[in-house]
């Protein structure tokens, strides 16, 4: 698309200047008069690349939900609150999308229809979710749960970045003290050392090669893990096994495995409890629920429950057998699947998850910094131990 900074006049004549993405003038002069305006004048920009382009976020999603939701509950038509929504997004980009969603809803197809030609902004999931709706004449709902999914998304993501972010910038300030020490101050008392004439002991050698290695081969240092991050990704994307084994590798890490897990389960079980109330048969959703897991050995569990409930099998059975659930989370879902109550259980293991998850990155936030605190320290330790150790018994042999 191009982007174009035209100038229009609305219905009432006022003058409105502004930014849109058309593929050509006949297509900004259409889209501006979808939106009661008149095109006056026009400048041409640069193509838009897609890289450059503002990404949609989760926030972008949840106000499309409340929007619609709220228009939808009162009774306002859907092309008349998609119209209103179009005027009022600020993001270009989104604004271009749901102006073809009103395009392709007045050419005849249904919204479902028209938001799975977006996908790389809403997903299957979402789609079908909404086509559950138009066919039960639950869309105000749906809305409203997509709405509050999203924002649970969000608050998940956020404590995801909680249990990452945190260690991670703890470690680079430990690792840049250390770098520093062995570039700095290492080097400069190290000459005064071996003037003292007297043979170093060995955490003062050992210190003084580690400090001669970061100083000759610090870029390197820098190197190797950026190279073997490359490489890992590369692998993954080439190799299935390989992106399977990394994959279950980060469900067996210590400590943050069981984290990540119970991240990736709560996960799945707000969205399949949503699905189920939706009204979407159990092995679509598992189906569904199988894209947004993002971790294969997690899908392959779920594959493997889809094809014993097929079978025959109950819904507990299946899941069971996948070995991913704890016994009380499994006792949970028999106990819905007797009532009837499947979505109440599944919402009841949602809560279970979200709990814990919530209680273990407190945990890890709580221990990260005594932690890191006991390394730096220790770091420091030596350092001084290797740097006074010969100071200290050259002073020694002065005095006797």
């Amino acid at each position: 698309m191009t982007a174009f900074t035209y100038q229009a006049m609305d219905a009432e004549g006022k003058m409105i200047n502004g930014n849109m993405n058309a593929d050509n003038l006949p297509d900004l002069e259409i889209r501006l008069r979808r939106m009661g305006l008149d095109l006056i004048d026009y400048k041409t920009g640069q193509r838009t690349l897609s890289l450059l382009k503002r990404p949609i976020k989760r926030q972008d999603l949840i106000n499309f939900c409340f929007h619609i939701e709220q228009l939808s509950g009162a009774g306002v038509p859907l092309l008349e609150g998609l119209a209103d929504l179009r005027d009022s997004v600020d993001h270009p980009r989104f604004r271009d999308i749901i102006a073809d969603l009103i395009e392709e809803i007045e050419s005849g197809l249904p919204l479902s229809e028209a938001l799975a030609r977006h996908p790389l902004v809403f997903d299957s999931t979402f789609v079908n979710l909404v086509k559950v709706g138009e066919n039960s004449g639950k869309v105000t709902e749906i809305f409203k749960s997509l709405g509050e999914n999203l924002k649970w998304q969000d608050e998940l993501l956020s404590q995801t970045k909680k249990l990452i972010m945190y260690p991670a910038f703890v470690a680079i300030v430990v690792l840049g003290v250390t770098i520093f020490l062995m570039i700095y101050l290492v080097p400069q008392i190290v000459g005064f050392l071996k003037n003292m004439g007297q043979e170093l002991p060995l955490n003062t050698r050992i210190l003084i090669f580690v400090s001669d290695i970061v100083v000759n081969y610090w870029y390197v240092i820098l190197a190797i893990p950026l190279l073997i991050w490359i490489s890992i990704a590369t692998l993954i994307k080439i190799s299935p096994r390989a992106s399977y084994k990394v994959d279950e590798y980060k469900l067996r890490i210590w400590f943050f495995g069981p984290i990540l897990q119970k991240i990736i389960l709560a996960r799945f079980t707000t969205f399949f409890a949503l699905m189920y109330a939706s009204g979407i048969p159990i092995l679509d959703g598992i189906l569904l629920a199988e894209k947004i897991v993002s971790n294969q050995v997690v899908a392959s569990g779920l594959r493997r429950a889809h094809q014993l409930i097929s079978e025959g099998q109950g819904v507990t059975n299946g899941f069971q057998n996948t070995g991913l659930f704890p016994p009380l989370v499994i006792r949970m879902l028999k106990i819905g699947e007797a009532t009837g109550a499947l979505d109440t259980a599944l919402r009841n293991v949602s809560y279970f998850y979200n709990r814990e998850v919530k209680e273990l990155i407190e945990k890890v936030q709580t221990m990260i910094e005594p932690v890191m605190t006991v390394i730096l320290g220790a770091i420091l330790g030596w350092i001084m131990l290797a740097v006074l150790g010969p100071i200290y018994e050259t002073i020694s042999k002065i005095k006797t």
